[in-house]
């Protein structure tokens, strides 16, 4: 048998939470010798490729995670196996298989290299989130309520990873978890999408949620967020009557409705205006992302998400800039990032000098 450990990084630490539920592995800080595990972002993989290709040790080594699975021809230059998209069963099979010294191309999810040629397997069916802890103790993450997402915005992996189509965890089975916090938080690309198709809110099944958890819950927060058409008074009054958070977290990215419209929104800018003043009404701060630097974006649409971004904070919200990075297995992977208007990259440095706004807007990051 092999030695299987995973290659410990904090800021993949929900993912190794996860992954410790359906299989057994170390906690290493280097290569060791066996089955080594990563998983990792796109900014995190020019230093995880150098590490894999200094390493000298007798490995194999497996990939996975959003970069991998947006680009597994790539990782196969340095790793020996990708597992292309969700890891619960796949990643179980793949270590038996190599383990066992079994035909791995049975092995649904996988990608690795035949005689020069990259050999996809196929990709396995949608997981049923009740099936799988969302962690194991002593590992602990926040309890992952939903994956998927209808929406496919073209910037985002989501839809890559997950799918399209909304899946949640059961209420009872997400309380099976409750007792390991006395703070609740929630992973999903839209909290307020629970129980839902991701297009219609099912305040029901959201009440149903929040009235069955004990202690502080916070929803709508990261490292969750939510859509801005979905921020009604209703929800709003659920959040109210059942949860500790006084902030909301939304998704804006752009308050030009021609840049919505290219990357596939679904909303709106007057739809952001409309969430973070009902979010405000109601005695939550909004917190509210943007993206700048999207492909095709003009210094009239930066301009107008400055607009938008200055009356935010004005009115006592607070803005996470980005700037756009190209992510594989996205409609704009092979984009470049537009160039920031030095007017609009002097009035974000200022916003971010009065702590006004965070994250990576800058150019210079």
């Amino acid at each position: 048998m092999h030695r299987v450990s995973f290659r410990w990084n904090p800021k993949n630490r929900y993912s190794i939470a996860a992954l410790r539920a359906v299989l057994d592995f170390g906690l290493v800080r280097q290569p060791v010798d066996g089955i080594m595990l990563y998983s990792f972002a796109s900014p995190q993989a020019r230093q995880v490729y150098a590490e894999v290709d200094a390493a000298n040790t007798d490995t194999i080594f497996i990939a996975g995670g959003p970069h991998p699975s947006g680009c597994p021809e790539e990782a196969l230059e340095h790793f020996d196996y990708v597992v292309v998209g969700e890891g619960e069963e796949t990643l179980p099979e793949l270590v038996a298989a190599i383990s066992e010294g079994r035909d791995v191309s049975s092995v649904k999810g996988i990608a690795f290299k035949e005689r020069g040629k990259v050999v996809f397997t196929g990709r396995r069916d949608e997981a049923d989130l009740d099936r799988y802890p969302p962690f194991k103790p002593p590992l602990y993450g926040p309890i992952e309520i939903t994956r998927g997402c209808p929406w496919g915005c073209a910037y985002c992996q989501t839809p890559g990873l997950f799918g399209r189509h909304m899946r949640h965890r059961s209420v009872e089975a997400i309380c099976k978890y409750d007792k390991y916090y006395e703070d609740k938080r929630f992973v999903s690309p839209n909290a307020f999408a629970y129980g839902s198709n991701g297009i219609t809110p099912n305040y029901e099944a959201v009440e149903k949620l929040l009235r069955s958890l004990s202690g502080n819950v916070y929803f709508g927060t990261f490292p969750s967020e939510v859509r801005p058409e979905f921020v009604t008074a209703r929800m709003l009054e659920l959040v109210n009557a059942y949860c500790a958070n006084k902030e909301l977290h939304l998704g804006g990215q752009s308050g030009s409705d021609r840049m919505l419209r290219a990357i596939h929104r679904g909303h709106s800018a007057a739809d952001i205006v409309i969430a973070v003043e009902r979010a405000r009404d109601a005695g939550l701060t909004p917190v509210v992302d943007f993206i700048f630097g999207l492909p095709g974006e003009r210094e009239e649409d930066q301009r107008l998400t400055l607009e938008l971004i200055s009356s935010i904070v004005k009115e006592g919200g607070k803005v996470r800039a980005h700037r756009f990075m190209p992510l594989p297995g996205t409609e704009l992977a092979n984009a470049r990032p537009e160039p920031l208007s030095p007017e609009v990259d002097k009035l974000l440095g200022k916003l971010a000098l009065e702590k006004k706004l965070t994250g990576s807007w800058s150019g210079r990051q």
